[in-house]
Order: structure tokens, then sequence, then C-alpha cells
């Protein structure tokens, strides 16, 4: 990511508290695989942008072999994301040390915890580079305004396609859009724009009153624009936008 990015930054500074090592890329996309095999990363941050094409590589292998081992492979990757999706499970003890293995390579055979955000992502994307990596894999939700991450999945939550709940520095809070039709009456799940509290969140923009104003509430919660749908155990998922922006993957 640019190093402006609220994504990119907290990540290097939560590296540099914990005392972990950083490694950084050659500036090449294409030579990100070579730059991994010499890095071994234990964590692997980045964005669906890259993680579509390591999707497209990984599936394209998959398709492409035949006969018994291509139905070796079909068969422990249709295992493995069946447990997956049961339970959360990323690890096999036969399949990874005789299909996976060679997969997890791709960066460096290292990676312990792999980690998305800044965009929304595909769930099949997801599902298939959790159990290729054999690692768990988190989708984290955040806004420059709110200090980047604010909210991630638990690492063996086996439901994808929503954002988890909050983290510790930052309260959420719903509210009804009934012009657009979203409140917290909605059924299966209630419904409305995310509004966040705490101290990660922003106390303004730059000599712009103007605009802080329009982006805080009379009680001083800060407005995101995302539109979301709350889940019995608290997790999010974001559904539209009541701003008129949009962004891109």
């Amino acid at each position: 990511m640019p190093y402006p990015h609220s994504f990119e930054q907290v990540l290097t500074f939560y590296g540099v508290v914990v005392g972990s090592k950083i490694g950084f890329y050659s500036g090449d996309p294409s030579k990100i695989t070579a730059d991994c095999a010499l890095l071994k990363p234990a964590l692997f941050p980045s964005v669906p942008r890259l993680y579509n094409r390591i999707y497209t590589t990984l599936k394209s292998k998959l398709d492409a072999q035949k006969g018994c081992s291509g139905w070796l492979a079909r068969h422990a990757l249709e295992a493995k994301l069946f447990y997956a999706r049961r339970d959360g499970t990323s690890t096999h003890s036969c399949y990874d040390k005789i299909i996976f293995k060679k997969m997890a390579a791709l960066l460096g055979g290292n990676v312990r915890f792999m980690i998305t955000g800044s965009a929304p992502i595909d769930s099949q994307v997801l599902d298939l580079l959790k159990v290729c990596f054999c690692c768990p894999f988190m989708e984290g939700y955040g806004l420059t305004e709110t200090s980047g991450g604010s909210g991630v999945t638990h690492p063996n939550d086996p439901v994808t396609g929503h954002v988890g709940g909050p983290l510790p520095c930052v309260k959420w809070r719903f509210k009804d859009i009934e012009a657009m039709g979203y409140t917290h009456k909605d059924k299966p799940y209630p419904r409305g724009e995310l509004l966040m509290k705490g101290t990660a969140v922003t106390t303004g923009y730059y000599k712009s009153a103007d605009k802080t104003a329009e982006a805080f509430d009379e009680e001083g919660w800060f407005l995101t624009g995302d539109i979301c749908q709350v889940y019995p155990n608290g997790s999010v998922k974001i559904i539209d936008r009541s701003k008129n922006i949009f962004k891109l993957a």
C-alpha cells in the first residue's frame, strides 16, 4: 500500500511497537512471490487486488491438474473447504503435507496469519486462500478517520463476508436511515449507518470546521457513511453507503 494509507501506517507502526521484523517488497507486484521466498513472512497483510491475483494463479494451477493428481487435489480442496466453513479449521494433517505445502511456499511457507482490508473481498477468494496457505485469514474494517482498523473478524470464524466486531479502541452504534429503508427494526437483521466513538477516532479535520461538523452527530459520534447489518453474534456486514461516494477495489 502507499505509505500515506492508514492501513499501511498502522501495520508498520504496530510492527515497530511489538518488535517484529518488517520486510518491504522490491516494488514490482509481479515479483511478490520471489520477495516472499526470501523474507518468509509470518504475517502477510495485503489488499483484495493482490489477493485476487494470487487466487487466480492458484485456481488455474488446481484446475490444470489432470488424472489422479488432479482428482486428489480437488478432493483435498473440497475437504478443507468443508471443514473451514464448518468450524474455521484451516489445516489438515494429511493434505497439507502432500498438496498444500507447495502452495504455501508461494508466500515463503511460513505464513501464520493473513489479513485483508481497505476494500471488500469475495468470500470464495478468502476461503480458498485460507485453506491453500493453511492459516487463519482475517478481514478488517476501518477508515482514515478512525486511525485504520476498527473491526476485524475472529481468526477461527467459519463465516466469511463480514468484517467482525469492534476493536477495544472504539464503540459502535447504528443510526436508522429511514429514507433508504434501513432501520434497527429490519428483519432478519437490524440495519443502519455505522457510527463510531473512541480514542482512535479523529477529533476533526484540519482547519475545516464545516467538514468536521458534517462528520459528527450532536453527541460526538463519527458518521462513517457505511450501511451495515448486524448478525446475532455482533459481527457486522457492510451492505451499502449513505453518502454519495464510490470506492474502487
